[in-house]
């Protein structure tokens, strides 16, 4: 499996790169598409370019000096346009809302209907290793501070080529170029106290960690399986599905794994995501962010975030916890983030 991102190396600028296994190549003259510091030539140029060069790379790889991950450093991939962030594991929804709502119903009437979401704010959108400072805003009618409920959200985001408005579910993944790992760090006290009745604003737009790799949508064909069971039915413009993908994920809080997830655990698939948000007429561009939501199993040791993994009650993240994501590839490579006093 191979990925691409941004890199430099001692005495050297920005490139963009290849990573396979534990190795980076640099990959400039195989086409003109890599020659900027950024995948967004590439992410404009649209599917079919994009498989001609993930060919050409693949052949090329041999004949390429390899350079050892440790001695790169990674940036953005490209500059991060539009970003959403979704709501898409029926178990992460399921427990939050037994935790918000104890005696009424987990879920809202229209989850099992539609791919929920939010626009966030793509200017706060950090690289893998970025510190986090905790952020400070109003938790309560006159308490203004800062949040102690720091939480993380374990998810995966894909990055999209351009395209028009009303994309078609069956055609949605002819704009999807590639996945990463995201952790859309929240603010729990903070978004408790403001998200009635908008939804996330400040608790969650301080920052969102990506990893710096991204890894091609047609990387992961071995890896698809049938999409989550939809009941009820979802309307036409969501049907058919598109696929699911059975990818291991792992959170570490200060080096201790704490949770085993699974990407296959979404119920709303990435296509129907994404036709979703251009549904109403609204267009994507070259890379744009889509982030799945929290994802979470069904078991205790498959939970996304802490305010599952404590039922809401703590603790939540200090001041110098590290905490990182890895998938069931290296390829992805890590997205993690050190919280650091405000």
């Amino acid at each position: 499996m191979i990925a691409f991102g941004v890199f430099t190396t001692e005495g050297a600028g920005p490139r963009v790169g290849v990573r396979s296994g534990g190795h980076v190549f640099e990959v400039a003259g195989v086409s003109t598409l890599l020659e900027s510091a950024s995948l967004l030539p590439l992410l404009a140029a649209g599917r079919t370019a994009w498989e001609e060069v993930i060919g050409d790379v693949g052949r090329a790889l041999p004949d390429l000096a390899p350079i050892p991950v440790s001695e790169v450093s990674m940036h953005l991939p490209c500059r991060i346009g539009d970003y959403v962030d979704f709501y898409s594991s029926l178990s992460h929804a399921q427990n939050v809302g037994q935790i918000f709502r104890p005696n009424s119903e987990p879920l809202t009437p229209n989850w099992r209907h539609l791919p929920i979401g939010y626009h966030g704010r793509s200017g706060t959108i950090k690289v893998d290793g970025t510190p986090i400072p905790r952020p400070h805003g109003q938790r309560a009618q006159g308490d203004f501070g800062l949040s102690q409920r720091l939480d993380f959200e374990l998810e995966m985001g894909f990055i999209t080529g351009d395209g028009p408005g009303e994309i078609p579910v069956a055609e949605a993944e002819d704009h999807i170029f590639g996945l990463v790992l995201v952790n859309d760090w929240s603010a729990r006290d903070i978004q408790a106290w403001e998200y009635q009745p908008l939804g996330p604003f400040l608790g969650k737009s301080f920052a969102t960690t990506i990893s710096p790799w991204v890894v091609p949508l047609s990387e992961l064909a071995s890896r698809r399986i049938d999409a989550h069971v939809q009941d009820p039915p979802p309307l036409p413009y969501l049907t058919p599905p598109g696929s699911g993908i059975d990818l291991d994920l792992e959170v570490r809080l200060n080096d201790r794994v704490i949770s085993r997830s699974n990407l296959r655990h979404l119920y709303w698939t990435m296509s129907q995501q994404l036709a979703h948000a251009t549904s109403n007429g609204a267009t994507i561009r070259a890379g744009d962010l889509f982030a799945s939501g929290t994802i979470s199993g069904p078991t205790d040791d498959s939970l996304g975030c802490l305010l599952e993994i404590t039922e809401g009650q703590g603790p939540f993240l200090q001041d110098g916890d590290t905490v990182s994501f890895t998938a069931g590839d290296p390829a992805f490579g890590t997205c993690s983030g050190t919280i650091q006093p405000s």
